[in-house]
């Protein structure tokens, strides 16, 4: 391995044959960001305020936190000729990708869409299930360090394909700037209407409406820890997609894919902030000894360096494992957002990977074509919930109502059975309502 300079990132390494390599993973991995009892009480005070005092909370929290100066609502509101305007004033090439990545996205989500059905037993009885759309979904998208108009594609083209009636979007605008390629693509996700506010504010103002933001029944989308704090705060008076932590990317290699493919591929997850978590895990200790030695070596090259370094020194790792067992093994503890397998015969591995939020399958897959255009949702489940949850899609946008149609039949036969089970539970009524319709 190379000789290590006063300029090189502190990388963790492990080893599986470690002693206390499962104490020392389970560290790595430990992560909760919206524990913060400081922050919560801010989060709940700035959800009063909207709650109780709508559209003037909105304007006094926008012009304090993020640095306006205005005075109506209006000027927080922006028109679809607003939108179409952004989109239009682009360059041709910007244009083209965007077209380019909505239209993948959207081809995607169509092979998504559940379908209403419904049976019809021997003696007329129906049952089934009928898929409706919500009637109006939130879209956060991020401000602030970044700016993210893929983001407003995977959270609104979903929601537009399940057939949502209304979407509407808060993107914070901090000292009045707005991003021309966000607002270009929420003209190309059929977004309706658009407010610039954000933070715990515009998570309130979404979930329990103002005078001038209509309330919406989701909020989908990732923010900072007030606003991951203020969605789990108003659970309940709406649905949301989920709690989302830092980014994070696991690359299973098996010592055949070029380590500087795959430093950049570490690289690409870590740059979006100090506490994204990138890790490597290979059975080629050569191998992984290289691409430490394309890391150090790459690393200054970027723009993001100072991010990309605080994030693998404080969360990153090279884990050397003993082989695809293994590795497998640790893919399943991970339950990572992003996994790559750049390996040979990457299909192979898929029926004993359980748990992972999205899989680039390949040494030519890098999990930054998922991110913009690929057309798999980017929005992934974070922090081990993969082990329970699954990529946003158009099924995060609908519901289900099921359907029971008794024939006087089958009311009967029916009847029967729940009188008896519902006289076991002592619910007198509920057993006289089912014996009502017994025949004879």
């Amino acid at each position: 391995m190379a000789i290590q300079t006063d300029t090189d990132v502190t990388l963790t390494r492990m080893s599986t044959v470690d002693a206390n390599f499962r104490e020392s993973l389970d560290a790595l991995l430990a992560w909760e960001g919206v524990s913060n009892a400081d922050v919560q009480r801010r989060v709940e005070a700035i959800i009063a305020a909207v709650r109780s005092e709508g559209d003037a909370a909105l304007i006094e929290t926008s012009n304090r936190f993020d640095r306006l100066s205005v005075t109506h609502m209006n000027e927080l509101t922006l028109s679809k000729a607003r939108l179409r305007q952004a989109f239009d004033g682009l360059p041709q090439e910007q244009r083209d990708a965007l077209a380019h990545a909505a239209e993948r996205i959207r081809v995607y989500h169509e092979h998504q869409k559940p379908e209403s059905w419904h049976y019809t037993e021997s003696d007329g009885t129906l049952l089934g299930q009928q898929v409706m759309p919500l009637d109006r979904a939130g879209i956060y998208v991020p401000g602030g360090k970044a700016a993210y108009p893929s983001s407003v594609l995977m959270n609104a083209i979903p929601a537009h394909v399940a057939g949502v009636r209304e979407i509407i979007m808060v993107v914070p605008t901090p000292d009045g700037v707005l991003n021309e390629l966000v607002l270009a693509a929420a003209h190309l996700a059929g977004v309706d209407q658009v407010f610039t506010i954000g933070g715990a504010q515009a998570v309130a103002a979404l979930a329990y409406g103002t005078e001038t933001v209509p309330r919406v029944d989701k909020i989908v989308g990732p923010g900072n820890i007030y606003v991951a704090s203020a969605k789990r705060a108003v659970f309940g008076q709406v649905g949301i997609d989920m709690i989302a932590g830092p980014s994070e990317i696991l690359v299973i290699t098996d010592g055949g894919t070029d380590p500087d493919w795959l430093a950049m591929d570490l690289f690409s997850q870590a740059e979006h902030d100090e506490d994204a978590q990138a890790i490597l895990i290979g059975w080629e200790k050569s191998h992984i000894d290289a691409v430490e030695e394309a890391i150090q070596r790459l690393l200054p090259e970027l723009e993001r360096e100072a991010i990309i370094r605080q994030s693998l020194a404080s969360r990153g790792a090279l884990i050397l494992c003993q082989n695809q067992e293994e590795a497998i093994e640790l893919i399943n503890r991970i339950a990572p957002e992003h996994l790559e397998l750049s390996v040979d015969r990457p299909e192979a591995w898929l029926p004993e990977i359980r748990h992972a939020g999205g899989i680039f399958m390949g040494r030519h897959t890098a999990e930054a074509l998922g991110d913009y255009c690929a057309g798999p949702n980017h929005v992934l489940p974070t922090s081990g919930t993969a082990r329970f949850s699954s990529p946003l899609g158009v099924y995060d946008f609908q519901k289900r109502s099921s359907l029971i149609q008794c024939s006087p039949q089958g009311a009967s036969r029916l009847g029967r059975t729940a009188s008896i089970l519902a006289r076991g539970e002592s619910l007198t009524a509920h057993a006289r309502s089912a014996e009502n319709r017994i025949e004879e």
